[in-house]
């Protein structure tokens, strides 16, 4: 018998299947409405519409109409880490480019030394705080890699997570993230430590699942790449690749060629990288908010679905000047708060659409709710903000901005 019942659910949404699918069948996802889920201690019994028969001792949770979907799941985070680099926010806005950066010493480099300094506690209460963010915004599971204390403590903190809160992590060692300062003149002698000491020791302990390298100009080369995965691959770790984030090296054709798990960024792979990954079964881990802040093109996620690539996109948090780890929350935050898109009662029953444009002269975008979808389109000059907002039938709401407030219908309202 069941024993936990989530009844009155506005949309459940769902995807379909035991495993990742590629290509076009990535949109195959199951919606219903006025629909239930029937739990069962940890495991999900069954689902459907209206509210079935259950047994008096059964708990109840009333899902007021609102969206249930399964827990999101953040391919790719570097989780524990120390400091902020919120001073290269500015440099970024300004056209320096991070390998520009990352030579000065600033980057990964300057996050390495502020992990370095905390202590283990430390970097576990921050990590900690950071994952009730990340499961107030649905994510459940969530991939953590290593890679700027350069050695085995964020392995620690994350096994100590894993333990101790709700949020499932999946650890990934990365000390090839950056050659730390003190390697500098000595490239294959960190090789060498790598290959030869740490990743043995991560293997012989469990520490972690998956190994990833940056491949980049500037950091580690493809052959450098190859030979730290495929030592990995011989430990029984999986292998993941940070691939064609600024210059297109090569990294994509090799996640390919070695049957890596995934290749991640993305932001400039060539036509051969798409291939290759396709060809190798490796699944395109894409960051779009990466390039959203720091103004770079898009990766081509339309194309590595039409060669029949698996792709998986990743939601990073806005503070931090390499766009990493956070999860869902600048998803969310430029609906809620650039288009201002947010319920204005319980159970999404109203709707509050009040923009918060900045320099920003245009944006467009949309929000599920349980009677449809809600859009706006929105331009900006001066101060006047003119378009249009749609609402699905049955739901009213109200639009503001500054001192002026309107009424919203069902169907198109246009903002003039």
């Amino acid at each position: 018998m069941a024993s936990l019942l989530i009844k009155n659910i506005g949309m459940l949404a769902t995807a379909c299947g035991d495993r990742a699918k590629s290509g076009k069948a990535q949109g195959e996802i199951l919606t219903l409405q006025n629909a239930y889920v029937l739990v069962q201690d940890e495991q999900i019994l069954e689902i459907g519409q209206g509210e079935p028969t259950i047994d008096p001792a059964c708990e109840v949770i009333d899902a007021q109409g609102k969206l249930v979907t399964a827990g999101l799941v953040d391919a790719h985070t570097h989780l524990v880490f120390g400091g902020w680099r919120e001073n290269e926010l500015a440099l970024k806005l300004h056209g320096v480019p991070y390998l520009d950066i990352l030579a000065q010493g600033g980057g990964i480099l300057s996050t390495v030394r502020s992990t370095r300094a905390a202590s283990e506690d430390e970097l576990f209460d921050k990590t900690a705080k950071a994952l009730d963010t990340m499961l107030s915004l649905g994510t459940t599971t969530c991939e953590a890699k290593s890679g700027y204390g350069l050695d085995f403590e964020q392995l620690n903190v994350t096994r100590r997570l894993n333990q101790s809160q709700p949020v499932e992590l999946v650890s990934t060692f990365m000390a090839a993230h950056a050659l730390p300062e003190e390697y500098k003149n000595d490239r294959e002698g960190y090789l060498s430590l790598v290959i030869n000491r740490m990743l043995p020791y991560v293997a012989e302990h469990q520490l972690a699942e998956y190994c990833d390298v940056f491949c980049e100009t500037g950091v580690f080369t493809p052959e450098e790449s190859r030979r730290i995965l495929t030592a990995a691959q011989k430990l029984g770790l999986g292998a993941k690749i940070h691939a064609d984030e600024i210059d297109p090296i090569g990294g994509s054709q090799l996640a390919g060629e070695i049957g890596a798990v995934s290749a991640e960024h993305l932001i400039v792979c060539p036509q051969e990288g798409i291939q290759s990954m396709a060809k190798g079964g490796t699944i395109a881990c894409l960051l779009p908010a990466t390039s959203f802040y720091l103004g770079k093109p898009y990766a081509r996620a339309r194309d590595m679905i039409a060669a029949g690539l698996t792709t998986f996109a990743e939601e990073p948090e806005p503070t931090r000047s390499d766009c990493h780890a956070w999860s869902a929350s600048p998803n969310y935050y430029l609906l809620a708060t650039v288009c201002g898109i947010v319920p204005a009662s319980p159970g999404f029953g109203s709707v509050l659409v009040e923009p918060h444009m900045g320099p920003l002269a245009q944006v467009s975008g949309g929000v599920p709710h349980p009677k449809g979808m809600i859009e706006v389109d929105f331009k900006k000059k001066g101060d006047r903000i003119t378009g249009r907002i749609v609402l699905p039938e049955g739901l009213e709401g109200t639009y503001r901005h500054g001192d002026r407030t309107l009424t919203l219908r069902s169907g198109r309202n246009e903002i003039r």
